[in-house]
């Protein structure tokens, strides 16, 4: 990952006219009239939506039983991080790698051993890509905001630093961008289901970022954009439903 990715990166076909489509279609669900008034409601049904997609894409369930309660050890650890997402906003500003090793605590309680959790894999040459990637989120970054979002989200898929649970929680670092750069403050899109809709699309991209070429950065940032302006019509459902249901 480049230190100052913004030029090229920008620069690259298709970005900039993607980019505005985010935000138009980001907009438009801020304006929706549940959004103005119930939008807590709806960004907690967005967030579960957004859990049980990613919980998908790494091998797990969607299911919850009628209790409540949840068998599934993926899709319970990517409900844990949806929960705590909302708390975690002003640690991943000033310390992100302290909220990865958090996010990770979460989400693979049920999948790897206590001394695993929240711990990069030692084996993986890995530290100063993670530090660029926290200097990247702390300091900002002339890149638009879903650009951004998808640096973060591919760096950590492409890295894997953990030894499982890589996938919610790169997921959970790129849902925590989109909210704290400012693209979505409340939390209502849901790239995640667009993610899993198109998931053959989703892991060929990914792994066309990880290449490092300019060709498959650029597919994999095209991608997340899409994905997101598919989030933004997902949340648009949401807020009819709410609307219906006054």
């Amino acid at each position: 990952m480049p230190e100052d990715m913004s030029a090229p990166l920008m620069d690259l076909p298709g970005v900039g006219e993607a980019v505005a489509r985010v935000r138009d279609a980001v907009s438009a669900v801020h304006r929706h009239p549940a959004n103005q008034r119930r939008w807590p409601a709806t960004a907690a049904e967005a967030a579960v939506r957004a859990a049980r997609a990613s919980a998908a894409l790494d091998g797990g369930s969607t299911t919850v039983a009628g209790d409540g309660s949840v068998r599934d050890p993926v899709l319970a650890g990517a409900l844990r991080v949806a929960q705590a997402l909302g708390g975690m906003l002003g640690t991943w500003r000033r310390a992100p790698l302290q909220t990865l090793a958090r996010l990770h605590v979460l989400a693979a309680a049920d999948l790897a051993a206590e001394p695993q959790l929240g711990r990069p894999d030692p084996s993986l040459d890995i530290t100063a890509r993670l530090d660029q990637l926290a200097q990247l989120v702390t300091e900002g970054s002339r890149v638009a905001a879903p650009v951004l979002v998808a640096v973060v989200h591919g760096e950590l898929l492409a890295l894997a630093p953990f030894a499982r649970g890589n996938g919610v929680v790169a997921r959970a670092a790129a849902r925590l961008t989109v909210v704290s750069s400012g693209l979505d403050a409340k939390g209502l899109v849901v790239p995640e289901v667009a993610h899993l809709r198109r998931e053959r699309e989703y892991r060929a991209a990914a792994a066309g970022f990880a290449s490092g070429g300019a060709a498959g950065v650029g597919r994999w940032i095209l991608h997340c954009c899409t994905a997101l302006t598919a989030g933004a019509r997902e949340a648009l459902a949401i807020a009819d439903a709410a609307a219906g249901g006054e």
